[in-house]
């Protein structure tokens, strides 16, 4: 069964750290570019982070210098490592393939108070 499972969201104030993790199934996770996307509000999901299979790493402009996306291929698992965190990153955080979605997981908020 192919799974998405993202955890490690939560509240945080502005200027904090969270650490999200995504269990990938291995025929989502092997070989593939992977992504964390986050859906804020009456907002249209977006890409913020990649990571392909060689580890080359890419980040939208709002979040680079702050965010770092990780795998671990023993784990089957992705990483995103938050900092200085804002506000404006209050969104349902998701994981999946780049190239090759399948369902999406149920995500996991992340809240940043002012």
């Amino acid at each position: 069964q192919v799974q998405l499972v993202e955890s490690g969201g939560g509240l945080v104030q502005a200027g904090g750290s969270l650490r999200l993790s995504c269990a990938a199934s291995r025929i989502i996770f092997s070989g593939n570019a992977m992504g964390w996307y986050r859906q804020a509000p009456g907002k249209q999901r977006e890409l913020v982070a990649v990571i392909t299979s060689s580890g080359t790493t890419n980040y939208t402009d709002s979040v680079k210098g702050r965010f770092t996306i990780s795998r671990e291929y023993a784990k089957n698992t992705i990483y995103l490592q938050m900092n200085s965190l804002k506000p404006e990153d209050t969104a349902v955080y998701y994981c999946n393939s780049v190239w090759a979605q399948v369902s999406w997981g149920q995500g996991t908020q992340v809240t940043v108070s002012s």
